[in-house]
C-alpha cells in the first residue's frame, strides 16, 4: 500500500510543502544552492564562496540537501579521490526562485537591516 501524501497546506505539519520550506528556510541551504547553480564544486570550493560557514555546518547541510534529493555529491577518478557536489535535475529547479530571492534581497538588504537597527533603537530607549 502506497503512502497517502496530502495536497499542499503549508500551515499543516506533515505537508510536503511545508516540509520542503522548512529544508530551504536553513540558513545555509539558500546560499549553497546559490553556489552550485553555476556548476559543481568541491566541499572547499564552497567554503571559500560562502564565508562565515564552518566545514562542519557545511558538510552538515550538504548531507541534509543530499537526503532530500537536491544536491549529488561525485568522487572524481583521481588519486587521491576528490569529492564533488552538484544539483540534481530537482535541485536545478530551485536555481530560478533562488535567483529571484537572491535579486531581492540584494535589492531591499540595507532597507531590511535599517528597520532592523531601528527597532533595536526603539526597544533600547523603552528599556533604557
Amino acid at each position: 500500500m502506497g503512502v497517502f501524501i496530502r495536497p499542499g497546506n503549508v500551515f499543516l505539519a506533515d505537508c510536503p510543502a511545508r516540509l520542503a520550506i522548512e529544508l530551504l528556510a536553513d540558513k545555509w541551504s539558500v546560499v549553497v544552492i546559490y553556489g552550485l547553480s553555476q556548476g559543481p564544486r568541491r566541499h572547499n570550493e564552497l567554503k571559500a564562496l560562502i564565508g562565515g560557514v564552518s566545514s562542519k555546518v557545511l558538510a552538515q547541510t550538504m548531507r541534509r540537501l543530499q537526503r532530500h534529493g537536491l544536491v549529488g555529491r561525485s568522487a572524481l577518478p583521481e588519486q587521491p579521490s576528490i569529492t564533488q557536489y552538484e544539483l540534481t535535475p530537482l535541485g536545478q529547479t530551485l536555481v530560478e526562485p533562488v535567483e529571484m530571492l537572491s535579486r531581492w534581497a540584494e535589492r531591499h538588504g540595507s532597507d531590511v537591516l535599517e528597520a532592523h537597527g531601528e527597532q533595536t533603537d526603539a526597544v533600547a530607549v523603552t528599556s533604557g
